[in-house]
């Protein structure tokens, strides 16, 4: 038997499973038994943490939201400083993890991650270790593929939130924000806030000034009375971020965009307004993926293992309009692919009288 390892690293999204399930079942046929390793990197790192995946272990788990191996955003083989920006694993780090996947006889390492997970992944590889990408992020911003898995869920979760906050915006004549996922690339709202009707999107890729935001308002209260506002966590308001402090972590932690708004609206229009906002947070993580990021994750999956069979080492799957392929993983990370205002998307909004910035 030819052994294959398996991982998930980074947030979690729906489809992970799906992936999982896929490649196993298409793998087991050709000759090949799997290895799990649970919390990404962490458990290829000693102490390991892993277990066998036969079909029968992922039998019935496609349709499961999160990841049966569990992942970790953060650790010892962290490569992601920034927006697109990598950083060098230690080495030891790196012959760490390829001594231990030697000792349990791994041929070859599937890894199923973003862009932080798959610098990992090119620097490893760069090692010696046979590695086969596998492109993972909500946010749809992996440059070299077209569409990733969860990213379809996660925009209809926030078009369902869109439904109705719609009737009680309408109700109350209010102004309504809804807060989603999205640090540097706005995909998620951009698309989800078209397809859901709303008044306004504002994108991390165009800051804005709060003073036209107002206006824009105040046309809105004129004519219709109400507003619904989609606004990614990484929008920049005069040119700033909504950011936490108090958190460790190697990448700024955002957060509070719509409260920031909020309070920026009040100041230049005092009781002008009567706002509200909505946060949905990680329930654009979570949950049972829908049909198109299930057919998705599934043909990431075989393709994945396909890849591994073609000896296509250092290489990521991505998908396209015209099926699947392989790419190398540079040419997939250190780089985000970004809402520009050439997109279909963003000139149908602009068109349609949203203010989408």
């Amino acid at each position: 038997m030819k052994r294959v390892g398996i991982m998930t690293s980074g947030g979690d999204c729906s489809g992970l499973n799906a992936v999982i399930a896929s490649a196993v079942k298409a793998g087991a046929p050709l000759g090949y038994e799997f290895i799990g390793f649970e919390k990404g990197w962490e458990g290829i790192l000693s102490p390991m943490i892993y277990r066998p995946l036969t079909p029968n272990d992922v039998r019935g788990i496609s349709f499961l939201g999160g990841t049966i191996l569990r992942t970790v955003n953060r650790g010892r083989f962290g490569a992601k400083a920034g927006a697109g920006d990598q950083r060098r694993i230690p080495q030891e780090i790196l012959e760490e993890a390829k001594r231990n996947l030697a000792s349990v006889g791994i041929e070859a390492l599937i890894v199923i991650g973003g862009d932080g997970s798959l610098s990992g992944a090119l620097q490893l590889s760069q090692l010696g270790v046979n590695i086969v990408g596998v492109p993972k992020t909500i946010d749809n911003d992996l440059h070299a593929t077209d569409r990733t898995f969860g990213y379809s869920t996660a925009c209809q979760i926030v078009v369902d939130a869109l439904d109705r906050i719609h009737t009680t915006a309408s109700s109350h004549n209010r102004v309504i924000f809804v807060e989603t996922m999205g640090r540097h690339a706005g995909w998620i709202a951009l698309r989800s806030g078209l397809a859901g009707g709303a008044d306004a999107i504002l994108l991390p890729e165009f800051p804005f000034k709060a003073q036209d935001f107002v206006e824009f308002l105040r046309m809105r209260q004129d004519t219709v009375g109400s507003s619904v506002v989609v606004v990614a966590e990484g929008a920049k308001v005069d040119d700033r971020l909504a950011t936490r402090d108090g958190y460790k972590s190697q990448e700024v932690l955002l957060g509070g965009i719509s409260s920031r708004l909020m309070h920026a609206v009040e100041c230049l229009a005092p009781d002008e307004f009567d706002m509200r906002g909505t946060v949905l947070g990680h329930v654009q993580r979570g949950g049972t993926p829908n049909a198109a990021d299930r057919m998705l994750a599934k043909a990431y999956g075989v393709e994945a293992i396909n890849a591994v069979d073609r000896k296509e080492f250092g290489r990521m799957v991505c998908y396209s309009v015209k099926g699947m392929c392989t790419v190398p993983i540079e040419a997939a990370v250190g780089q985000l692919k970004l809402v520009t205002s050439d997109n279909v998307e963003y000139r149908t909004a602009r068109q349609l009288g949203v203010f989408v910035h």
